[in-house]
């Protein structure tokens, strides 16, 4: 295994760390959307010297951030000279090692970190709760975060949903912050520790940042729990064949907390589900609730759940407000969110089941006869995973897409109607006709967007917009 992306590495231990409070020394920020200009922030007020460079177009919101803050900046290019004078870098997590850009710098031995890294070192007593994993982080993010809000704790919620989290620290600083953490913002993390580290599933993804080496990418994800001691806690899913696997042969110095569908799976404490009932056994204290009460639905979402609710009884609150939460939390837009009943078919919204792990909890979770909207940029994806809930639910499928040569190689001999549509509009109206009174209508494509849109919450936003029009 390239020991890189080993959980427990310690590639940077004789790295002196540069937190400097007069501006002679130089950070400078790699990319300039929203961690990156969190990060260029926090760096102004910490008193470092700050330069920003972008490859792309800044976008103007952010851009005007650098300009009425005074922060140094460059777009369209990488300035050699300017970058390599660094002291540290931060990187943004969508730029790759492999430009020829972070070559340079990896070669010249400069300190590059991400801006989960940087903010860390600035968030003094405050407490911190990461969520990972390949799918349902932002839903037990926000989760978690709105736990702890209705519970009253002075939380923020950071990361790859809501501010960045140096952003956060420079602007309003908390005493508890929720962050949702990708597996590119662990790889560049050296003394980042989470009180409190969530590892909720891993299933292969972003595989080509990762040599092509499933192991590589789990490896990253049990970063999260690398500088964890015996007074933090790591809470795992038990269920999860990839992560059994790995603490098969690996170890944390953490207080390892299970969750599972399998109440002989729990030793003595943990979360599990028994009789149509969530329980949250923590130190003899002892909390379950109907899953008919938690407001959003599916056997994912009851993962969610009790990997939410260990941690916010780790830090504090109360049986009874966890349980109010829980019926009433509404969850994220474009994540099986539901838009309208129109003449008896029921219309769902998945847009972020990016996927194909992501569209079996969908099928999963969908209890009527499914007319699957399918399709977009196509990841290598392997469909061979959803093909027996395919077989027992979906009754047809629309392929939404420039290029839907994977999904009919897939499925044209196992479901009998497959149209092909290239907007929205055409995806909508033809699941439509194909669907009957009592069918659902479901977006869950299994692949990026960016063929015919933005990004997933365009598509996600096309999708609601046509089927208003109905």
């Amino acid at each position: 295994m390239d020991n890189r992306y080993a959980a427990g590495d310690n590639e940077y231990s004789n790295i002196k760390t540069a937190i400097v409070s007069i501006n002679t020394q130089r950070l400078v920020v790699l990319g300039a959307a929203e961690s990156g200009v969190g990060a260029a922030l926090l760096g102004k007020q910490q008193g470092w010297d700050v330069f920003v460079s972008d490859g792309g177009v800044i976008k103007e919101q952010f851009k005007k951030v650098l300009v009425q803050e005074g922060i140094a900046f460059e777009e369209g290019t990488h300035t050699s000279d300017k970058i390599m004078s660094a002291v540290c870098l931060v990187k943004s997590p969508g730029i790759s090692d492999k430009t020829a850009i972070m070559k340079q710098v990896r070669g010249a031995g400069i300190e590059v970190c991400s801006e989960i890294e940087f903010g860390y070192r600035y968030k003094g007593e405050s407490r911190i709760i990461a969520i990972t994993g390949s799918n349902g982080k932002s839903t037990t993010t926000k989760l978690t975060y709105t736990v702890l809000k209705d519970a009253g704790y002075d939380v923020a919620m950071v990361g790859n949903i809501g501010y960045s989290f140096a952003r956060q620290i420079a602007e309003r600083p908390c005493e508890w912050y929720v962050m949702e953490i990708s597996s590119f913002q662990l790889d560049d993390i050296h003394q980042f520790r989470p009180d409190l580290a969530v590892l909720l599933n891993i299933t292969p993804d972003h595989l080509d940042r990762y040599e092509y080496k499933f192991e590589n990418y789990v490896a990253s994800k049990f970063r999260i729990t690398m500088n964890q001691g015996k007074n933090d806690y790591f809470v795992v899913n038990k269920d999860d064949p990839a992560i059994k696997e790995y603490l098969a042969t690996h170890s944390t110095h953490a207080t390892t907390i299970y969750f599972t569908m399998d109440e002989n799976n729990i030793d003595k404490e943990g979360g599990y589900i028994s009789n149509d009932r969530l329980h949250i056994d923590l130190d003899g204290d002892y909390l379950d609730m109907s899953i008919h009460d938690l407001s959003i639905k599916g056997k994912h979402n009851q993962y969610n759940s009790m990997a939410a609710g260990i941690s916010a009884r780790i830090a504090g609150v109360r049986k009874a407000s966890l349980r109010e939460t829980f019926g009433g939390f509404e969850g994220l837009e474009h994540r099986l969110e539901y838009v309208a009943t129109v003449r008896g078919v029921e219309f769902i919204n998945d847009s972020k089941a990016t996927n194909v792990n992501s569209v079996w909890y969908a099928l999963e979770s969908m209890k009527k006869p499914v007319v699957l909207i399918l399709g977009g940029q196509d990841k290598g994806n392997d469909y061979n995973e959803i093909m027996d809930l395919v077989k027992e639910k979906v009754k047809a499928i629309v392929c939404m897409g420039v290029d839907n040569t994977p999904i009919h190689a897939a499925f044209d001999s196992v479901v009998a109607s497959i149209a092909d549509t290239n907007n929205a509009d055409m995806a909508v109206h033809t699941a439509y006709k194909l669907a009957e009174y009592g069918d659902v209508v479901l977006l869950a494509p299994a692949c990026a967007s960016f063929d015919l849109f933005k990004n997933y919450e365009d598509r996600g936003a096309q999708f609601k917009a046509a089927v208003k029009d109905l």
